[in-house]
């Protein structure tokens, strides 16, 4: 159980205005990788926000229109709050059933028509089952019908700062009208962490228990150990899978929000890369660094022509990011040609980054066996984990041979990496 401390609730306008001022963030902002190509993943967008200040490390997409999915909960839970903070609810308040409630589709807590539940058992339900039949519970409870409470929903919304977001819903079930952005949802979780600190460890409670029943939570990133304290997953079909999580390292929160990922597994991993390597980025900016992420995938400019990816500039790379100097432009191409020219069979491939050596060797032998003839002459090596991964990378390949042999890993949706020695 959380904890059960009391707190006034924020003047409107001081809400609006520490809510404006990660809209406000600086422009240095990061480029983002996709999942995978841009063309395949029409429903991406994500944000990576340093929580105390409000800064953008990196966003793309983050202001395009998103269906939010069961991170709407995060609202829901957040007008929840509003009522326990202002004494006007307890934990061990009831929370009564309906048949419109009890009706709700999946995913929900199977709880019948004149049937109640208190408070602290609907706030578990809510953050970690995802219970759409609790979130139509609460918002008859405390706005008499889902209409009136989505509309305080979206007035909350408007005074957080949340300009594109429009509630229709208590739930984040499948509606057309129902739309945020990456954006608006890094808004309302660094909202909901700032003005509940008493309560927002609801958020890394990774199970509870419900009338003998023990009752798991959807997100996996909490059983990582990046640092990862909350807050909400979300999926429909329109929606793609959807995250919105925050992590603490070395006294630094960040925020991440990943939306449209192309499954669970594809989802989590993105969002963990996203907030290493904002970790990584914000502790060097620390010490000075003029850096910033970028991608290192390849991916069609809107020419049509494949971009390169940028030299490397460090060791924060992390499947598909890469930290780069801030304000190092890529050399032209004819003095690229001449280093190249000058660096024949210094060409690399990765083929991957892991947690230890052992996965990272692996790695390598798998790839060699699969593809021996791409690989023909070339050496393999393990980085050292400066930034706590393993590269797994083949070495000793001419640019054409390096290339290659990517393209041909590429062909057969294995991850790759030409690493340029210039």
């Amino acid at each position: 159980m959380f904890k059960r401390a009391r707190r006034p609730i924020l003047a409107g306008l001081f809400a609006i205005a520490a809510a404006f001022s990660l809209a406000a963030a600086p422009a240095a902002q990061a480029q983002i990788p996709y999942l995978q190509l841009p063309a395949q993943q029409p429903k991406y967008a994500s944000i990576v926000v340093d929580a105390a200040s409000g800064e953008v490390l990196y966003a793309k997409r983050a202001d395009s229109d998103r269906y939010p999915a069961s991170i709407t909960k995060v609202m829901t839970i957040y007008l929840l709050f509003e009522e326990l903070a202002a004494g006007r609810l307890t934990l061990d308040d009831r929370i009564p059933f309906s048949t419109r409630a009890a009706a709700a589709p999946p995913t929900k807590l199977f709880v019948k028509a004149g049937d109640s539940i208190t408070v602290d058992e609907a706030l578990h339900a809510l953050a970690i089952r995802s219970a759409n039949d609790v979130a139509v519970a609460v918002a008859e409870k405390l706005g008499g019908s889902e209409a009136r409470f989505a509309a305080l929903m979206t007035l909350r919304a408007r005074e957080l700062g949340m300009d594109s977001t429009t509630f229709v819903n208590a739930s984040g079930l499948p509606d057309s009208r129902q739309i945020s952005t990456a954006r608006d949802l890094a808004v309302l979780s660094r909202a909901i962490m700032r003005d509940f600190p008493q309560y927002y460890d609801l958020f890394s409670t990774g199970q509870f228990t419900f009338r003998g029943t023990v009752i798991r939570g959807h997100n996996s990133l909490l059983r990582r150990e990046l640092g990862v304290d909350g807050l909400k997953t979300g999926y429909t079909n329109a929606s793609g899978y959807n995250i919105a999580i925050s992590g603490v390292r070395q006294g630094r929160r960040l925020i991440v929000v990943v939306l449209g990922g192309a499954s669970t597994a594809a989802r989590d991993n993105h969002a963990e890369d996203l907030l290493l390597t904002g970790f990584d980025v914000a502790n060097r900016r620390d010490r000075g660094e003029r850096i910033t992420v970028a991608q290192n995938l390849f991916e069609p400019d809107p020419s049509g022509q494949i971009m390169r990816p940028s030299r490397e500039q460090g060791d924060g790379e992390q499947d598909g990011l890469k930290i780069v100097l801030a304000s190092a432009p890529p050399p032209p191409a004819a003095t690229r040609t001449a280093a190249a020219a000058g660096s024949a069979g210094q060409w690399q491939v990765q083929v991957g980054a892991f947690r230890s050596r052992a996965l990272a060797q692996e790695q390598l032998q798998m790839t060699r066996r699969r593809f021996a003839s791409a690989f023909t002459g070339a050496d393999t090596m393990v980085t050292d984990p400066s930034s706590g991964f393993y590269r797994a990378r083949f070495t000793g390949l001419s640019e054409a041979k390096a290339k290659d042999a990517c393209e041909t890993l590429k062909a057969r949706k294995q991850a790759c990496m030409v690493i340029d020695p210039a």
